[in-house]
């Protein structure tokens, strides 16, 4: 129970369609059978009832909540439906980001309107919803805040524009938030996922570019040092479980890789 009694907001906790599981419902899965409470935020409320549903299937406590992140107002309603609820925020774990499904491309092909709508979800939106969170958090003297980048960000060959230079953002703003309010008790550290076997990663892929799905998975798998095999959303959901719990107390501003060794590669 390394999350007995905590309060989790959790921002992106739907999935987009497709085979397996994606980074938020396992991050709020985890969280739960560890023993938080978890708002489940999503722009989809069918998609994150989803979640909760599951989640309460299994014993946990879980809550859905609709929540569009390029609406500052709506993170701040969230954050507001949390403390009306239950009095404060333990954990603000951001898990939302687009790409291809939003007009991401290679430079020569880049458009105005991918990079606003990339950068309006992946990094805007998680800065609102820091922006909302943190008052609360000086207030009770601690917090932790919990995202998820992407190895894209430090990779020198991933290709597309908005993913990569959003997901930069988000490291960048996470340090600076980490160094601002490390006196007041709260800690922010970033994940930076890998290759992974999620509906949002392989199945999206799949639809943009008319392939099978498993061509895309071994293509990925290939690319992975470590077994030649995708990881999985339960490799980062316990990586954000690590950072979120008492476990992580004396670590902040730190950039997680969860990639089975992929950034080894990034001077071949």
């Amino acid at each position: 129970m390394r999350m007995q009694d905590k309060i989790v907001i959790l921002i992106g906790a739907g999935q987009s369609p497709g085979q397996g599981i994606g980074n938020g419902r396992a991050a709020a899965t985890l969280y739960a059978r560890e023993g938080a409470t978890v708002l489940a935020v999503d722009s989809n409320l069918a998609s994150a009832q989803e979640t909760a549903d599951e989640v309460c299937a299994q014993g946990g406590k879980c809550e859905a909540f609709s929540g569009d992140v390029t609406r500052e107002a709506d993170m701040a309603a969230a954050i507001a439906f949390a403390l009306d609820k239950w009095g404060r925020i333990d954990v603000l774990h951001y898990n939302v980001g687009v790409s291809l499904s939003a007009g991401d491309s290679k430079l020569d092909e880049f458009t105005e309107e991918a990079f606003d709508r990339v950068n309006a979800i992946n990094l805007r939106g998680y800065i609102m919803a820091v922006k909302h969170v943190l008052p609360a958090m000086r207030e009770q003297g601690f917090g932790v805040i919990v995202a998820i980048s992407s190895v894209a960000a430090l990779s020198t060959v991933y290709p597309n524009v908005a993913y990569k230079t959003s997901k930069a953002g988000m490291i960048a703003f996470t340090e600076q938030v980490a160094r601002q309010n490390a006196e007041f008790g709260i800690r922010a550290n970033v994940i930076l996922p890998g290759l992974l076997d999620t509906p949002m990663a392989v199945d999206t892929r799949a639809r943009k570019w008319g392939q099978p799905r498993s061509e895309i998975a071994a293509m990925r798998d290939a690319k992975v040092p470590l077994r030649h095999k995708m990881g999985t959303a339960w490799d980062s959901a316990y990586a954000a479980l690590f950072l979120a719990s008492d476990e992580a107390q004396f670590i902040t501003g730190v950039a997680l890789p969860v990639d089975g060794g992929g950034l080894l590669r990034a001077g071949d």
